[in-house]
């Protein structure tokens, strides 16, 4: 398919074809056509975030970087968990709906994402999956407070360097995300929220 952009999706002015480069545009649309593919529907930010298209191939390289399992020390699952207690911390709608669905994908267990997205705190978690819930948490409701503690617990869970600093990295980036998603707005695909619905 061609990737249109010719609905007002956030409170930013939709993207426009003419300002973008033949190979930044086709970088656009190959991730669409996974997208369609994979769930058959298109998260809306491919559709408002190449107004700055240079800008966004940074963040998709990022992202990339920390969610490629063979290059990866933490699951996706555990990252996208990571990412749930963040965006339920910070009241990110479009991102507990997007990364919800991630996440009931990865796991089979649509209930059991739900107690992440609402209160983690009333999850089934292993003792590692609470230590990252209640580190993401911390680092993103008291950022001030952060010592020594925070990587100490890590590491008596059973975490190596290289996963504290991936786990890091993922709640650092969904902190991030959070923040300009708020901020520009965007609305949700409806079909995220029916998504991987059922058990498997």
């Amino acid at each position: 398919m061609s990737l249109e952009f010719d609905e007002q999706l956030s409170l930013l002015q939709k993207p426009v074809r003419e300002d973008m480069t033949d190979e930044q545009y086709a970088v656009f649309d190959k991730n669409v056509e996974t997208m369609e593919k994979n769930w058959g529907f298109i998260n809306n930010l491919f559709k408002i975030l190449p107004l700055n298209a240079s800008q966004y191939i940074g963040f998709l390289n990022f992202k990339t970087s920390l969610f490629t399992p063979d290059t990866c020390w933490l699951s996706n699952a555990d990252k996208e968990m990571i990412g749930l207690v963040v965006s339920s911390t910070n009241g990110c709608t479009y991102c507990l709906a997007t990364h919800g669905d991630m996440l009931r994908g990865l796991t089979g267990d649509p209930e059991w994402v739900d107690h992440i997205a609402y209160n983690y705190r009333t999850a089934r978690l292993t003792p590692k999956q609470r230590a990252l819930c209640d580190y993401a948490y911390f680092v993103t409701a008291y950022p001030r407070e952060i010592d020594t503690d925070q990587a100490d617990k890590l590491r008596e869970a059973g975490f190596n360097d290289h996963e504290i600093l991936e786990a890091a990295f993922v709640a650092g980036f969904f902190n991030y995300t959070n923040r300009w998603v708020s901020t520009i707005a965007p609305k949700p695909n409806s079909g995220h929220f029916n998504h991987n619905r059922q058990p498997k």
